[in-house]
């Protein structure tokens, strides 16, 4: 599943030395395109990263570079919808044990268009089929922001469209995915010995 870097960009694991510059990304994000700046309870792994993803193996925060500069990222992590403010069934159906959450994948406006997100969201579900423990592939956008709802549904199938809920306040237009779980070499050697 996993695509080639777009030519002039280098996409890896982030490093301690590439926390500052992914901040910075997600930030910008979070101020610019979504409009309603840090929410501390939504955005607390944004200020904790090294903890969050760098030391948890479960986890995962990829960044592409270009030019020395951290223009994208994309990170993983344990946990699915948490009840409240989404549904008790959403929360059920996405353990956080057992699911992995898209989250962050964020690409700093200069650079976007170039297929940076579309191959750091196939590396991420690479990752995710070969982390044992993992069930299913999660995400939720705010599809108000221009191009987010054209892309996710690109790769991923609804589960459930929260805007009539207003589960994240008004105006912000929730919709939750979920990504087929490709199938990892490490699946496919552990059913051959099952």
């Amino acid at each position: 599943m996993t695509d080639a870097a777009p030519p002039s960009y280098t996409l890896r694991p982030a490093t301690p030395a590439d926390v500052e510059g992914a901040r910075r990304v997600m930030l910008d994000t979070i101020y610019r395109d979504f409009g309603y700046g840090y929410v501390p309870a939504w955005h607390r792994d944004v200020v904790e990263i090294t903890p969050t993803y760098l030391d948890d193996p479960r986890h995962l925060l990829l960044v592409a570079v270009r030019d020395g500069e951290v223009v994208a990222t994309t990170g993983v992590r344990s946990g699915g919808p948490v009840h409240p403010p989404h549904p008790r069934w959403l929360a059920e159906r996405y353990p956080p044990v057992t699911t992995a959450q898209l989250v962050r994948v964020y690409v700093s406006s200069g650079h976007r268009r170039h297929g940076l997100a579309r191959t750091m969201v196939h590396s991420a579900c690479d990752f995710v089929a070969a982390t044992p423990g993992y069930d299913s592939i999660y995400l939720h956008t705010d599809v108000n922001v221009p191009g987010a709802e054209a892309f996710w549904r690109s790769m991923a199938k609804e589960v459930f469209d929260a805007r009539a809920t207003g589960e994240h306040g008004q105006g912000v237009g929730t919709v939750h995915f979920e990504i087929p779980m490709p199938v990892g070499r490490d699946r496919r050697d552990a059913s051959r010995s099952a």
